[in-house]
């Protein structure tokens, strides 16, 4: 860890939060309770000035086996300008049926456009935000795209119908199926007596 680096750590320990370290990164992962109260005190007491990136992440079975745990989490990327310092902040949702987390759009303004994201993407709902709706899907879609659980050919599919001159939505006419690789091999394949 770099000597910036590690007194920042230093600090961030010495106000009652634990960072952890890895690959030359602090991440701090904090309770959703105290997500906004943190996020102001980085910002005043800190000079985190700038929110780079704000993003939703589904964690089911998120690497090689499920996780133990909630579900979806926001996950915050700062930068102090001042003091030349990154910082990454996790927050995880508490209920997985209904994923809520603050606001932090009156803490740093650039964190609205990330969160209409992370709601129509996700279905992380931000509590206290001044605009949340659906920012790129569309107005009648149904479900959260980025979700893992979201079926991959989707619920409905949509065309230009001539004879009404709009738009019509129809339900999906794909059947779901599930492709698994087929392995052809040789007959002597694995022999060594060749």
């Amino acid at each position: 860890m770099t000597p910036r680096l590690q007194k920042l750590h230093d600090a961030l320990v010495q106000a009652g939060v634990q960072p952890r370290e890895r690959l030359n990164e602090l991440t701090l992962e904090v309770p959703a309770a105290d997500y906004r109260a943190v996020a102001e005190r980085l910002r005043d007491e800190f000079a985190f000035e700038e929110l780079i990136d704000l993003c939703g992440v589904d964690y089911a079975a998120y690497g090689d086996r499920p996780r133990e745990g909630p579900r979806f989490a926001a996950v915050v990327h700062l930068l102090s300008v001042s003091k030349n310092l990154r910082l990454r902040v996790r927050a995880f949702c508490p209920d997985d049926e209904f994923p809520v987390l603050a606001s932090l759009v009156d803490v740093w303004p650039a964190a609205n456009w990330f969160e209409r994201e992370a709601f129509d993407l996700y279905g992380i709902v931000f509590e206290g935000h001044p605009d949340l709706r659906r920012i790129l899907t569309d107005y009648g879609f149904v479900g959260h795209p980025f979700r893992k659980d979201f079926p991959l050919s989707g619920h409905v599919e949509m065309r230009y119908d001539p004879e009404q001159k709009r738009v019509v939505y129809e339900p999906v006419t794909i059947d779901p199926r599930e492709v698994t690789p087929r392995i052809v091999r040789e007959a002597h394949y694995a022999d060594t007596d060749k």
